[in-house]
């Protein structure tokens, strides 16, 4: 995917799930996808400690294999995957310029950098050209035994997929890979997954089967579901299906052992005109049910009992990514870190809850004015020039130079004022409303240098 460019009224299934995370959060390996393409995040270093120290999550993949991220997570104990790009495949088939590889972008690193897998390439059968194909599998092999002469044997191998791998995935238990691709390309990898115990990744998206009339079944909404008409197994959401597609299409090739892990998986809080599916409480409530599938043990319905590594997509939303506004906004997170809606991964939060919170740093007694989750740049342009013109407000620390200049966002900005001018007027509830845009929080928004008076 890096490569292209209201309520619910459904409270029993809503606790069912947050009661369901609530048990698991603790032991679920959830990662998250970490993209780059925007020009207002913070440094690597702070992401890396922002994840160790806020949040669940403790992996991450990254797109390429950027020196500054990987030393970033130095020392964090966060398990991260790096990304061979594309076109360095057909160079990687050589073992001894997979060794050159390893050499220059791992070892440097190794064993501080708790590296996990090295991801050959990013969708390559449905991305690359004919080249990058036939050397897909060779190239994860040489880096494969360049890793193990280097005993760095803990360090896995594969190559994330797209499902347009499958000729067809309904019924799940007739699916099947693309002819061709199945004996040619599928099935060798498939081996080398067996042989040296690393996962079959892919990249299962119900967010791009939604339509109006399937928007319950592609939500994890009540439904009646769908009937596989061979094995009689109901599926009351789309990526139960998925997955058990890809199972099915694994098994026919003789491959039904070798785990599955989810490579990217979301679904984007805003979209442009007439993307009405792209909200906050969808992505919310998907990802919410994401999580909980991944390490539940409730498994599919032809993968009892089953667990997966899965990886949300994605950290940021990304500013400069092609493509329409639902490929911006993806995130988990703004670039300030504050939330866009709230899963249960803050180590501060209650799993499930439903309001976007600042970064929370518990501090008894106190009280800090930040902005609403759902308040536009444009209202939060309008409360700081009002807050540092009319308000009394100093604002020096948010301009260039100053201590809580970056993240250079408005969202930033207009926390730091609007806590500035909530402060001075005495900790009133009405001196936080800025519009209905602010809002009284007991979670401590200071970061780095930058600190929020209280």
């Amino acid at each position: 995917m890096e490569l292209s460019a209201r309520t619910s009224p459904y409270h029993l299934p809503f606790l069912i799930s947050t009661l369901f995370l609530f048990h698991f959060a603790a032991v679920t390996p959830i990662g998250v996808n970490y993209g780059t393409f925007a020009d207002n995040l913070p440094p690597p270093a702070q992401v890396a400690q922002f994840l160790k120290d806020r949040t669940t999550i403790d992996r991450v993949k990254i797109f390429d294999a950027n020196p500054d991220i990987i030393r970033a997570f130095s020392g964090t104990g966060i398990l991260l995957s790096i990304t061979v790009p594309n076109g360095d495949i057909p160079s990687l088939a050589d073992p001894r310029t997979a060794r050159r590889w390893v050499g220059s972008h791992i070892q440097p690193f190794y064993p501080q950098t708790k590296f996990q897998y090295i991801l050959v390439g990013s969708e390559v059968l449905h991305w690359g050209d004919q080249n990058m194909k036939a050397n897909l599998v060779p190239a994860m092999r040489s880096l494969h035994n360049a890793l193990t002469r280097a005993n760095m044997t803990t360090i896995k191998v594969t190559s994330p997929h797209s499902l347009g791998i499958l000729e067809s995935s309904d019924p799940p238990s007739l699916a099947r890979f693309r002819p061709g691709w199945d004996r040619d390309f599928l099935a060798p990898m498939l081996l080398f997954h067996r042989r040296t115990k690393s996962p079959f990744m892919v990249n299962p998206y119900p967010y791009f089967s939604w339509t109006p009339k399937t928007e319950a079944f592609t939500l994890f909404r009540p439904n009646p579901g769908t009937r596989d008409r061979v094995t009689g197994k109901n599926y009351t959401n789309v990526y139960d299906l998925l997955l058990d597609a890809v199972f099915s299409s694994m098994k026919r090739l003789g491959f039904g052992d070798v785990k599955i892990a989810v490579g990217e998986v979301g679904w984007p809080s805003r979209g442009g005109p007439g993307m009405t599916h792209c909200t906050v409480e969808n992505a919310r409530w998907h990802n919410l049910n994401v999580v909980r599938k991944a390490g539940s043990g409730v498994g599919t319905p032809l993968m009892p009992g089953r667990t997966f590594e899965t990886y949300l997509f994605a950290l940021f939303n990304e500013n400069l990514k092609p493509g329409s506004d639902d490929e911006r906004n993806f995130g988990l997170f703004r670039p300030d870190f504050s939330a866009v809606y709230d899963i249960g991964i803050m180590r501060e939060s209650q799993p499930g809850g439903s309001g976007a919170k600042p970064t929370p740093v518990p501090a008894a007694g106190k009280q800090w004015c930040v902005a609403k989750a759902e308040a536009t740049d444009a209202a939060l342009r309008a409360n700081i020039n009002w807050a540092c013109t009319n308000g009394g407000v100093d604002c020096r620390p948010i301009q260039e130079g100053g201590a809580c200049f970056k993240p250079n966002t408005t969202r930033s900005h207009a926390a730091y004022v609007m806590n500035s001018y909530y402060q001075a007027k005495g900790h009133q509830d009405f001196n936080c409303d800025f519009s209905k845009t602010g809002f009284v929080t007991a979670a401590d928004p200071s970061y780095g240098t930058c600190k929020y008076s209280a």
